[in-house]
Formats: structure tokens, C-alpha cells, sequence
């Protein structure tokens, strides 16, 4: 088994490219990941079992190290003025944060914020101790330089001791707290083996043998018969097909993917990956049985079973946490500085057409979840389009003439701010459409074969589309294309800052909207 030198057979970053490529041939799109299939009683049953979210392993340890942080700087505040007899001056608050953010760095580095670490206190106890002795010295050290205080070996001891003892009590607590929760599975990554036979009968081998795994396998999808795909692989069911399996993660909340086939069969590897790149997951490529050997800069790991990161689960994590609340704030920045307009647009829709004010519409969201989208009522109610398979076009009789001017500058869509406070919308996004919404006689998606890849991430209301000129209507292959691409552009590529540009962006595109009716 020989290290491969400059060129390497596979390659994630050339194989993530080309599953976003798109099509060039509109027939041949097709619809097997919207397609529901039916799932078998089992794979059903086991599906609910997984409904309810679990929690992330990478909050719990950011919400650790906060934690510690401000602990040990009430504790190192504490000691410092019992010990000096002294109010604190700015320049001890800074040395002491200081301090405490050295200490949490060192706990870093002792590699003592892992989740094995984490659940077994006694492990890591020398390193806590440690980091703590070096953390408070360093402090301690600090106050002399800037306040001149020398303390005794005595006073010293007394600091070192509380620091560490509050750090040990506060490990074993959280040891047993992950130790509970992950016997009632509030805390592991669920992952789904994609391929069976021989190699998936390794992977999950070596996954189990680890002690201190958080990996929960919720079951095998494998589209080969009994002969080559056995019913049971590793005494875990095989649930399905691989286009079931969209159905299966769209109705459990999993984490991962883990694909196991040899990294030679790209392209058996980029057809699976086409159909199953529209969910919000992780999907890895097991490489513990590869015959081939790459840099270790090329994998990452799952326990210690390498894996090939082909593509990550966007918006997670702690930019979730950033997103939703960039999302609360300016949602109520925007109902402060809107409520005359929408208040209004309310009396005007109500004054001038029977029916009611809102209009609430069926539409795709997250991860392909239904959700109820508000807007001001445009229509004449015993016209209105639900369904919205029948596209708003220019002068359409279908529309009022309130609605007409609300439609053109998207005061009609300002209820959905309503939506973003509920947590169905982000402010930005890719556009929600209706569940039923096609051009001609064709769906979207029978028109782009990734368009359901908008859904990895919530749909907001408004996006890089729609600043780019691609509103309203959807009358040509051409524009689905263009807003799909726009749409995944803008999920690659989603940072707070690119949400800021669009947000402000949107009033200035508004005012030069052609194509919104």
C-alpha cells in the first residue's frame, strides 16, 4: 500500500464541484429526490424514533469554555480583592481576563474540550490542574507587573486551590451530565451507513469498537438486492433504497451520511451524491478500508475511522446560533420602522376588496418541511391561486389594484417578518415557492435537477436572486436556472457579512424591479 505522491486519485473538492454543476440538458433532470417514496413499516418506525432534535457537541463545548471563562474570572476577581483588600481597578479586570482567557486557551491546547475527554472526568484531571496553575500563575504574575501586589506562597495556594477545585467539581458535573444524555440520546451524531455488503460490515465494526464513540448508526440504505446487500448487515437493519433513503433523513433528524464504497468508484460515488446532496447533512466517505493511502491532510476523522469530507452541512452550529439572532434583531428593527406601512397596507386591503387581509400560502421550507407563508391579501379572494400553480403575469385580472402597487414594491411580503420571529423564514435567504409552483406543465425541480438543494438551508425573504434582478415571475427554463444558481451561490458562500450586504441591498433593487407584478 504505497503513499500516493503529487497526484491523488480522488479528489472531494473536484467531486463537490461537479455535483453542483448544471444540467445542460433539461430532460434529463429528474425527480427521484423529491419523489416521496414509500418507506416500509420498519424504516418508518425508526424514522419517528429519530424526529426530535439532539444537540450539538460542538454548542455544548463553546457554551463549556464560556462557562469556565466567566467562572474563573468572578473567581480570580474574588480572590484578588479578598487577597489585596482593594477595589478593582480597570487594569486588574484586564489582567485578570487576561488571565482566565489564558487559562481556557491552555485547556485548549491540553486538548480537554473533547466530548471523550469531556464525559470522563478522571482522564483529564492532571491536565485541568495543570492549566489551572499555569493560568492563575500567570495572573498573579500580571497584578505584580501592573499594580505592584506580591502575594505570599500561602495566598497563592489558597487562589490556586479554589480555581482548580471549581474546575474539577464543575468537569465530573459535566461528565455526568453528557454521560446521561447520551444514554438518553439528547446528545449524538445520528448517521446513516450508505452501501452495504463488506465494507459497510467494516465501517460499522470499527465505529462500534470505539469506547467513547457518539456516533448512533440509525441504519443501512443500499439500493443492491439480498445477494450482495444482506437484509442485516452488522445486526443493523437495511431500511431502503437510496431514494428512500431522502425520505427517510427528511423525516428523522440526522446527522451524517457515511458512504461506504471504495474511493475508486468516483463515479457510482458522484451519481449517489447527486441524489442525496439536497439534504442539510454531513456526508462522509469511509476510507478505513481503502487499499489506498493519502496525506493525512486529506481526511478527517470519526472516532479514529478516517473519513473523506465531501460535503458539510451548512449554516451549523454556532452560525446558526449567529444567524438567528441576526435574524430576531433586524426582524424587530424592521417591525419598529415598518408598522405604518404595514398598518396601511392592511387598511387598504381590507377597505378595497372583500376577504381577508393576510393570505396564507403553502410553501417549501427548510429541508423541504411545509410551512405557512403570510403576505398582505393581492388578489380578489374568489381568485386567489393557493396552489400558485398558475404564475402572477403582468396586468394579471387576478390582482387588485391595491394589490397591484403592494405586489411592485413587496409591501405584500412584509408579514413574513412574522414568519422570520416564528422561525419558518431567515431575513436572508433563498425565496420560499409554493409546493405546487411550476412553469408550463413542468415542476422546478423537473427543470433543475439540484433545485431542491435550496432547501439545505432555511428560505428567507429576501435573497441573492432577488437583489440580482431574478423576482416575480418564473416564466423559462432559463429563469429557474439562473435563480437556482443564484441560490446556491449564496449557500456556499453564506457568511453574516453577505447577509448584512444583501439586506441592504434589497430597498435599492426594489425600486429598479421590472418583473414583479
Amino acid at each position: 500500500m504505497n503513499e500516493l505522491g503529487g497526484k491523488e486519485r480522488f479528489d472531494a473538492a473536484s467531486l463537490r464541484r461537479r455535483i453542483a454543476e448544471p444540467e445542460t440538458d433539461a430532460t434529463s433532470a429528474t425527480d427521484e429526490s423529491d419523489q416521496p417514496s414509500v418507506l416500509n413499516p420498519l424504516a418508518r418506525q425508526i424514522a419517528r424514533q429519530y424526529r426530535d432534535e439532539n444537540y450539538s457537541p460542538t454548542l455544548l463545548i463553546g457554551q463549556i469554555r464560556l462557562l469556565e471563562f466567566a467562572s474563573l474570572l468572578a473567581i480570580n476577581l474574588l480572590a484578588a480583592a479578598m487577597l489585596l483588600f482593594a477595589a478593582a481597578p480597570l487594569g486588574r479586570i484586564a489582567v485578570l481576563s487576561l488571565g482566565s482567557a489564558l487559562t481556557v486557551l491552555l485547556l485548549q491546547l491540553a486538548d480537554t474540550y473533547h466530548i471523550p475527554m469531556l464525559r470522563s472526568a478522571r482522564r483529564s484531571r492532571g491536565r485541568v490542574a495543570a492549566a489551572a496553575a499555569l493560568g492563575i500563575l500567570a495572573s498573579a504574575g500580571g497584578l505584580y507587573l501592573v499594580e505592584g501586589q506580591r502575594l505570599a506562597a500561602g495566598e497563592y495556594l489558597l487562589w490556586l486551590a479554589a480555581g482548580t477545585l471549581f474546575l474539577l467539581v464543575e468537569r465530573q458535573l459535566i461528565a455526568f451530565g453528557i454521560q446521561h444524555w447520551a444514554r438518553n440520546g439528547i446528545m449524538e451524531r445520528r448517521a446513516v451507513i450508505v452501501g452495504g455488503g463488506e465494507p459497510a460490515k467494516q465501517l460499522v465494526r470499527a465505529l462500534e469498537q470505539q469506547s467513547d464513540n457518539d456516533i448512533r448508526i440509525c441504519g443501512v440504505f443500499d439500493d443492491r438486492g439480498s445477494i450482495r446487500s444482506p437484509a442485516v448487515i452488522a445486526g443493523y437493519p437495511k431500511l431502503g433504497t437510496f431514494a428512500e433513503l431522502v425520505e427517510f433523513a427528511r423525516l428523522a433528524h440526522v446527522d451524517m451520511l457515511i458512504i461506504a464504497l471504495p474511493a475508486t468508484a468516483e463515479a457510482r460515488i458522484l451519481q449517489l451524491l447527486r441524489k442525496l446532496w439536497v439534504l442539510p447533512v454531513d456526508i462522509r466517505l469511509a476510507a478505513h478500508a481503502n487499499q489506498l493511502r493519502f496525506r493525512p491532510r486529506s481526511y478527517s476523522h470519526v472516532g479514529v475511522v478516517p473519513m473523506f469530507d465531501i460535503l458539510d452541512k451548512p449554516i451549523r452550529d454556532w452560525d446558526s446560533v449567529a444567524k438567528r439572532a441576526f435574524d430576531i434583531v433586524f426582524a424587530l428593527l424592521a417591525l419598529a420602522l415598518a408598522w405604518p406601512i404595514m398598518l396601511g397596507a392592511a387598511i387598504a386591503v381590507k377597505a378595497t376588496s372583500k376577504g381577508p387581509i393576510l393570505f396564507v400560502q403553502k410553501r417549501h421550507g427548510f429541508n423541504n418541511e411545509v410551512i405557512d407563508v403570510l403576505k398582505f391579501r393581492s388578489m380578489y379572494t374568489e381568485q386567489a391561486d393557493p396552489t400558485a400553480k398558475r404564475a402572477v403575469t403582468k396586468d394579471d385580472p387576478r390582482v387588485t389594484p391595491v394589490g397591484r402597487f403592494l405586489r411592485k414594491s413587496s409591501i405584500d411580503e412584509l408579514p413574513q417578518l412574522y414568519n422570520v420571529l416564528r422561525g419558518d423564514l431567515s431575513l436572508v435567504g433563498p425565496r420560499p415557492h409554493s409546493v405546487y409552483a411550476q412553469t408550463g406543465e413542468r415542476r422546478y425541480v423537473d427543470v433543475v435537477e439540484s433545485y431542491f438543494a435550496r432547501h439545505r438551508v432555511k428560505p428567507g425573504v429576501t435573497g441573492w436572486a432577488q437583489i440580482n434582478g431574478l423576482r416575480g415571475e418564473l416564466d423559462s427554463d432559463e429563469k429557474i436556472r439562473m435563480r437556482t444558481s443564484y441560490d446556491l451561490h449564496y449557500i456556499e458562500n453564506w457568511s453574516l457579512l453577505f447577509d448584512l450586504k444583501i439586506l441592504f441591498l434589497t430597498p435599492i433593487r426594489l425600486l429598479k424591479a421590472e418583473n414583479a407584478y
